[in-house]
């Protein structure tokens, strides 16, 4: 197999999610009258969360959904922002909420994610949506890894019996696809960057996801011939001219060689996390409107 026909194009997939996002908002628009709204809370000024939110916003309108944006100061109290929340879950026309992360030091995060309405939260984070996770009930799940078990079930087609490796822990990517891929019959191994033997345990892997925040970390030993891997990481790096680069969590490069199929940094999962926000937000929509 040429490298080329390794890659796993999370742009072309993530495409085609939203023209068929697109036309189900059109249906819904014209047999029920209803039109989805997403919004996204932003607290303070971070660089990359007013790129990440203008992304979302001008998504969200491509798709025909309304698009609410809630800023507030830097200086904004934890309560201003609860109240913000609250307004939301009891506006009509909101089906989706998103609080945009990181915020400021001084407000606790896991408060005003508590305070969204779970059936508007379409972040997949609320209590009760992870339990329903849990719990194999069906909910509002995170969007990246929902991202990652489409681009593997695209790639795989049946992922039963397979043993995935998730290096990763935390509660947005590692541990909800470690949940997803039970969901899917495979065996799990959850490891992260203080698990013993690493390298080995990884090279058990039919599947690896990296998830763990740290640039190139996975090399090519660390890799089954023949396995697909899903890269999550996003680092930004410099090269020795000065230029910034963005790169994953696996020696892409290096690893090319060895395996079936990989996700590429960028173009891989992050276009698919986008995508499946919108995916939920008319999730949301149907849901709360029994449709």
């Amino acid at each position: 197999m040429s490298d080329e026909n390794k890659i796993i194009d999370g742009k072309a997939v993530a495409a085609e999610m939203r023209d068929r996002i697109s036309l189900e908002v059109e249906v819904l628009g014209r047999d029920h009258g209803i039109v989805p709204g997403l919004a996204v809370v932003l607290v303070g000024d971070d660089p990359a969360s007013e790129i990440y939110v203008r992304s979302k916003g001008k998504m969200t309108r491509n798709m025909g959904m309304n698009s609410i944006e809630k800023r507030l100061p830097a200086t904004a109290t934890q309560n201003e922002v609860l109240d913000v929340v609250h307004s939301l879950n009891t506006d009509a026309s909101v089906n989706g909420i998103l609080v945009q992360l990181p915020m400021p030091g001084h407000i606790d995060e896991s408060t005003i994610v508590h305070a969204i309405e779970p059936t508007k939260d379409v972040d997949g984070l609320h209590p009760d949506n992870v339990a329903r996770l849990v719990n194999g009930k069906p909910g509002l799940v995170p969007c990246t890894p929902l991202g990652c078990v489409m681009l593997l079930e695209r790639q795989l087609k049946d992922l039963t019996g397979a043993h995935v490796v998730v290096i990763g822990r935390s509660q947005l990517v590692g541990k909800p696809v470690a949940q997803l891929l039970l969901g899917k019959h495979c065996t799990v191994t959850m490891a992260h960057s203080r698990t013993r033997n690493l390298p080995a345990l990884c090279r058990l892997a039919d599947i690896l996801i990296a998830a763990v925040g740290q640039p190139k970390m996975v090399k090519a030993d660390w890799v089954k011939p023949g396995a697909t891997v899903i890269d999550v990481g996003i680092n930004r790096t410099t090269n020795a001219d000065g230029k910034t680069r963005l790169v994953g969590d696996v020696d892409y490069d290096g690893v090319l060689g060895t395996v079936s199929a990989i996700t590429p940094v960028p173009g891989g999962v992050g276009p698919m996390t986008i995508a499946c926000l919108l995916h939920n937000t008319l999730t949301a929509t149907r849901s709360q409107n029994g449709i």
